[in-house]
């Protein structure tokens, strides 16, 4: 069931946001929806994984002895010479 919530906003930040939720072909009051829902949704242990990251897994495969701590620290190295 949709309620009706007034607030109380900074005019540019009206806008912004106005403006971004046309470019991206959605109300203003979906996008406050959607970031009230996700930053007050129960944490669980157990995320749901997205379909995106579902097809996505096992496309990359590691071998068991690489290490990762190490080659990042080369990769630092490197970089900061």
């Amino acid at each position: 069931m949709d309620s009706k919530l007034t607030v109380r906003l900074d005019s540019d930040v009206i806008e912004r946001a106005k403006s971004y939720a046309r470019n991206h072909n959605v109300s203003v009051s979906r996008m406050i929806e959607s970031y009230l829902d996700s930053v007050t949704h129960t944490k669980s242990k157990d995320l749901e994984i997205t379909p995106l990251v579902k097809s996505l897994s096992g496309v990359i495969e590691i071998n068991a002895d690489y290490d990762l701590k190490k080659d990042y620290g080369d990769y630092l190295s490197e970089k900061h010479k």
